[in-house]
């Protein structure tokens, strides 16, 4: 997708097809991508099929692969769980096309969700790994989208290029020689109610 926007911030791109707000961007993107079509998302949905086809095509698939009862895989080839037996017996009833969308919702955010956790898992080991082979610090907390480093405060700056490094390696390990990055964006404070 950022390969096709020609951007390195994706929100920022999109932006201007949505009143130019990056966080509504943001916002909009993520709900479409997960299968929301609620306001602002229905706009950016049918850009996204217009502008990245394959990559929507992608979760589309997963969407309804979940909502035959079928699994799906994320890149390393984690497989979803598949539906207990009582969904099937409910499929043909107003209940199981309710059941049957929320499956489908699942296996859309499963294959994005599980494969950013992939690359997060693979990011952490190799950062684990710096921060002892340089005796820099050490990894006290991952949430989410979020990596926090214990270092003294003379390491912080070469803390900040192994967190970068990490990232870099582990999208080219997953993913191989993409065009695009996927960034951690660094910052440095002195207590960690400064975190966010």
């Amino acid at each position: 997708m950022m390969a096709a926007t020609g951007a390195d911030d994706l929100y920022t791109e999109l932006a201007p097809d949505l009143g130019g707000e990056r966080d509504k961007a943001k916002r909009a993107l993520l709900s479409a991508m997960y299968g929301g079509l609620a306001g602002e998302a229905a706009a950016l949905a049918a850009l996204m099929r217009e502008r990245f086809p394959a990559a929507y095509d992608c979760v589309e698939t997963a969407a309804r692969t979940g909502e035959r009862g079928g699994v799906v895989r994320t890149w390393l080839g984690r497989t979803a769980p598949a539906p207990p037996a009582e969904w099937w017996s409910a499929l043909n009833s107003e209940r199981g096309t309710r059941a049957a969308a929320r499956r489908g919702r699942f296996t859309r955010n499963f294959i994005v969700q599980g494969t950013a956790a992939e690359w997060a898992l693979v990011v952490l080991a190799l950062l684990r790994r710096a921060l002892a082979d340089e005796g820099l610090g050490e990894l006290v907390f991952y949430l989410h989208d979020e990596v926090m480093v214990h270092a003294p405060a003379d390491c912080a700056e070469a803390v900040c290029a192994a967190v970068e490094r990490a990232a870099d390696e582990a999208t080219r390990t997953l993913f191989g020689d993409l065009p695009v990055r996927l960034p951690l964006r660094p910052k440095v404070v002195s207590s960690y109610a400064e975190a966010k």
